[in-house]
């Protein structure tokens, strides 16, 4: 007999943290113990499943309420407006959040006889029940975080299998586009990787279309389909998370705004005002404050509330 949800639920509780870390590459597992602000973030390819409570998203444009035994899956780089809505100390919101490479899904689809199906090019996210199929393979995943001596040869494997299952499950025609080389989506995610890794380089549109293989105009239509930001939007939601991050260190405000490639700290200020709804000094202060357990001087939180909320949040 197959575990069931609340099998899975139970060995989500044991391991999730409030940082989301977890010795297993790819995959986080998280809790929170209170309703969160809005925060953003840019999810990339990645599986998510809600244990316990309720979370409000905005994944590009899409609109999601994502509550317990509901799983998310994005098939593309996508900026993420999300809420835990639904989350207390005797129950708290309880998430996994798992990455998934494209070059295991496409050599599952090419080992897999029969018709493969494809999704529409320009959908990045889709959110469904939890196939029961994925309780079991979810569960050895998880379990891998007290064998660390068996992480590096079966975590692959597991992590393999889930792909596979998912693929079978109602994601996997959203799934299967991550294969394609050569459609929109996967064309506009190599370009949006290259941003995420040289976010401090100048913006060169000409040179991400010739990337992507498409004209100007193109690739400009297609990166808006896909992401629902400009080129230039994504490239600074980008920066300004990583900012963000960096502002929870030691680092001046000045040092993380130039770090992250901005040359004016007055603009720094604005936009990242704009996105995050504080300065850099007092979110860099709430922040600092916030993992070393203290209260938020920003954000209040409701009484008694001792849960870090950390900015990279995900799921």
């Amino acid at each position: 007999m197959k575990p069931q949800f609340t099998d899975l639920l139970t060995v989500i509780e044991r391991y999730a943290r409030y940082d989301y870390v977890t010795p297993i590459p790819g995959l986080k597992v998280g809790r929170t113990d209170f309703p969160t602000e809005a925060s953003h973030s840019i999810y990339q390819p990645s599986f998510g499943l809600v244990a316990r409570g309720v979370k409000e998203m905005m994944v590009g444009e899409i609109p999601f309420r994502y509550a317990a035994g509901e799983s998310l899956l994005c098939a593309a780089d996508v900026p993420v407006t999300s809420q835990v809505t639904q989350a207390s100390p005797s129950a708290p919101y309880l998430a996994i959040h798992l990455d998934l490479d494209p070059s295991i899904v496409a050599e599952l689809l090419r080992e897999q006889s029969g018709q493969r199906t494809v999704a529409p090019d320009i959908k990045v996210a889709g959110k469904h029940a939890l196939d029961p199929a994925l309780v079991d393979p979810l569960i050895r995943l998880l379990s891998l975080i007290e064998r660390p001596q068996d992480i590096a040869v079966m975590a692959p494997l597991i992590r393999r299998e889930i792909t596979w299952r998912l693929l079978h499950s109602e994601h996997g025609a959203l799934l299967s586009q991550l294969a394609f080389a050569n459609g929109h989506a996967a064309r506009i995610g190599r370009t949006t990787a290259w941003i995420r890794e040289n976010f401090a380089a100048a913006l060169c549109i000409p040179d991400l279309a010739a990337q992507a293989n498409m004209s100007v105009p193109s690739f400009h239509r297609h990166f808006k389909a896909v992401t629902s930001m400009t080129p230039v939007q994504f490239h600074k939601r980008v920066r300004l998370q990583e900012a963000r991050r960096g502002l929870s260190g030691a680092s001046t405000i000045s040092a993380v705004a130039y770090d992250v490639g901005y040359e004016s700290i007055s603009q720094f200020n604005r936009d990242y005002r704009r996105l995050f709804n504080l300065t850099p000094s007092d979110d860099a202060a709430a922040l600092r404050a916030t993992l070393r357990g203290e209260p938020d001087p920003a954000r209040p939180m409701p009484s008694g509330c001792g849960s870090p909320q950390l900015p990279s949040q995900l799921n």
